[in-house]
């Protein structure tokens, strides 16, 4: 199973094994992680859910949507040039090893 590692704003690291399909929002609520909020569970309309992607990742990441780029605008952390919502990140084989900085902060 692929895994992702995202980095907390205190640099702890959490690994996570994510089922292909699964937004990496959804994995990361799931188990818990603190800095993941994901207030619209998934529906594009919150932003809390920001992570800053390894840049060597990014080319495998899928396109944005209008929606993303949109929100990206919004969120509290402010928009890099590497700044996605992991709600729209959905795991792959391609994604496997991914690292991702969770924004701080998100609200």
């Amino acid at each position: 199973m692929p895994k992702v590692t995202f980095i907390n704003p205190d640099e702890t690291r959490v690994e996570l094994e994510v089922p292909v399909g699964t937004s990496l929002m959804r994995a990361a609520t799931a188990h818990g992680l603190d800095g993941i909020v994901g207030d619209c569970g998934g529906g594009l309309t919150c932003a809390t859910c920001h992570v800053l992607v390894q840049e060597e990742f990014l080319p495998n990441t899928p396109s944005m949507t209008p929606n993303e780029e949109q929100m990206l605008d919004f969120t509290a952390m402010g928009r890099q040039i590497n700044s996605r919502l992991s709600c729209q990140l959905v795991m792959t084989e391609e994604l496997d090893g991914l690292t991702v900085r969770i924004a701080d902060p998100q609200l």
